[in-house]
């Protein structure tokens, strides 16, 4: 699979370790983020992320700051996307399951590299089930687009 990845100044050392860890499971990694510790910006690496995944560049996305919260949040004014911040494989389970996420955010600041890697393996290995999730999917897509629902 080919997966964008971004991160910000917070993010840089985890983000080294979560890229390496998915070459190594055989994974297409595009870096979108930043390499420097300087103080930067998260939207800038979400967009570009954001970007890559809607384009079809990349299949998933991951993306990286101090608490996974701001970049998620970013991320998510972007049509299309659906971004959901993860601090353990439970939820990177069900944000595939249920919510046909395509970004999954992380916090450095939270998690450590090994709950890093737990969780982008259920997130890149686990497929929307559609059914009544697909309902609630389109649904969203609606939100965005400014449509009432009943």
């Amino acid at each position: 699979m080919k997966i964008a990845i971004g991160n910000d100044h917070g993010a840089v050392e985890l983000k080294n370790h979560i890229m390496r860890y998915l070459e190594e499971q055989g994974h297409e990694v595009v870096n979108f983020g930043t390499d420097d510790t300087a103080s930067t910006h998260y939207p800038i690496y979400a967009q570009r992320v954001a970007r890559a995944v809607l384009s079809g560049e990349c299949e998933r996305g991951v993306l990286i700051c101090g608490t996974g919260l701001g970049i998620s949040i970013a991320a998510n004014k972007i049509d299309g996307i659906r971004c959901a911040v993860c601090s353990e494989p439970v939820s990177a389970k069900l944000a595939r399951q249920h919510n046909d996420a395509n970004i999954v955010a992380m916090g450095a600041r939270i998690i450590g590299p090994v709950l890093a890697e737990s969780i982008v393996d259920v997130f890149m290995n686990t497929e929307f089930l559609g059914g009544r999730h697909k309902l609630r999917v389109d649904m969203m897509a609606k939100l965005e687009k400014g449509e009432a629902l009943e």
